[in-house]
């Protein structure tokens, strides 16, 4: 078998680990392996994709805060289009869910709370009664995940970089200082670092590598959309209710994007949607929303992975020489990733981590072995 030799072999070429591998290919030669005919197929491509500073762990405010800038001005020819199209985010809160709320509203940053009149200009399918209250963040947007995704894929090539497709990583071994990893077809990489990029599948990579699991816990998301006619939603928020059960988005101008917003426990694999999920997510919003569903045009399912605190795990494994972590995204993955790769560079190629430093250990992943 044909050994190829590189600095870093990351595995994983959804989000975390195209990010990794484009920053970390300006100053070291990457290879980016991936068990799939195309990147990103698993959870990047089946995300809602919005940038939502009031979203997440503490470590996730903080990536989703300095990752802003780069969606607003990325890198010359990284994208062809915006990476960022402005869309607001509406919470709702029933008579059950207000205590909530209002702890939640107080704790938010750039968070304000809407009138009643407001409330029913924004978001004029809402059902009388539903919400004693409710709140909107103005500034948040949707990403352009696709865009978003090429244009590091594009950053890696262009820096030396190789993207090895239909490459699932088999037997994963460290000899004389190296790793090896073999993949799917009979090649071999070797590298002194190996990057586990690889999401819901990231502690079974570290089993094939011999390295103690971080405890990872995949969950099903699913989504679908519908037509909402008579109701023109091109210019409607993206709405929730206050303990996130369901929520959905415009999308394609015309269409609405419904989620039942569950996380159902699932080992990793290709998902599917089931139809209990889809009827439960038109169920929770016909309750808030006066919108007819006359069919499914569109569903699918996709794995959103956790670690055992719910935080990133970013940095070196404390007992295996040169293995690396990108892993547990959550449903942050998108919004944190420039900032994630800047990251992951900066500790792979043994810099000062800048803005980063002062979370940095928030995502440590020795904090699940101490």
């Amino acid at each position: 078998m044909t050994t190829r030799a590189f600095d870093v072999v990351v595995i994983g070429a959804g989000i975390a680990g195209a990010t990794a591998a484009a920053h970390i290919a300006a100053e070291r030669r990457v290879a980016l392996v991936e068990a799939e005919d195309a990147p990103g197929y698993h959870t990047t491509g089946r995300s809602t994709a919005l940038w939502i500073l009031n979203y997440g762990p503490a470590d996730v405010r903080a990536m989703t805060a300095l990752s802003r800038t780069f969606f607003e001005a990325p890198p010359s020819g990284f994208s062809e289009t915006p990476l960022m199209n402005p869309r607001p985010v509406l919470t709702l809160a029933t008579a059950a869910q207000e205590a909530g709320f209002r702890k939640m509203l107080a704790q938010s940053r750039g968070t304000r709370e809407l009138s009643a009149a407001e409330l029913k200009q924004r978001v004029p399918a809402l059902r009388p009664g539903y919400a004693v209250a409710a709140a909107i963040e103005d500034d948040t947007f949707e990403m352009d995940v696709a865009a978003l995704l090429q244009g590091f894929l594009r950053q890696l090539r262009a820096l030396g970089g190789v993207l090895a497709l239909r490459s699932r990583a088999g037997r994963i071994e460290r000899r004389a200082g190296e790793w090896h990893v073999e993949v799917s077809g009979g090649g071999i990489f070797s590298a002194p670092i190996v990057v586990n990029a690889a999401g819901a599948w990231g502690d079974e990579v570290a089993a094939l590598a011999g390295v103690a699991p971080l405890g990872l816990q995949p969950k099903r998301r699913t989504a679908l959309i519908i037509d909402p006619a008579p109701w023109k939603v091109s210019d409607w928020p993206a709405v929730s209710d206050a303990v996130t059960s369901w929520y959905v988005k415009p999308e394609a101008r015309t269409k609405l994007l419904v989620s039942p917003a569950e996380e159902t426990d699932m080992p990793p694999h290709d998902a599917a949607p089931e139809d209990i999920d889809i009827a439960i997510a038109i169920d929770r919003m016909q309750q808030a929303l006066d919108i007819e569903v006359r069919r499914v045009e569109h569903s699918w399912a996709g794995l959103r992975s956790f670690t055992p605190d719910r935080s990133l795990a970013i940095g070196w494994d404390p007992k295996a020489e040169g293995f690396f972590w990108s892993v547990g995204q959550g449903g942050y993955g998108i919004q944190t990733s420039p900032a994630q790769g800047q990251l992951a560079a900066a500790l792979v190629c043994g810099r000062e981590p800048g803005e980063a430093l002062g979370f940095a250990k928030l995502v440590d992943p020795a904090r699940f072995t101490r």
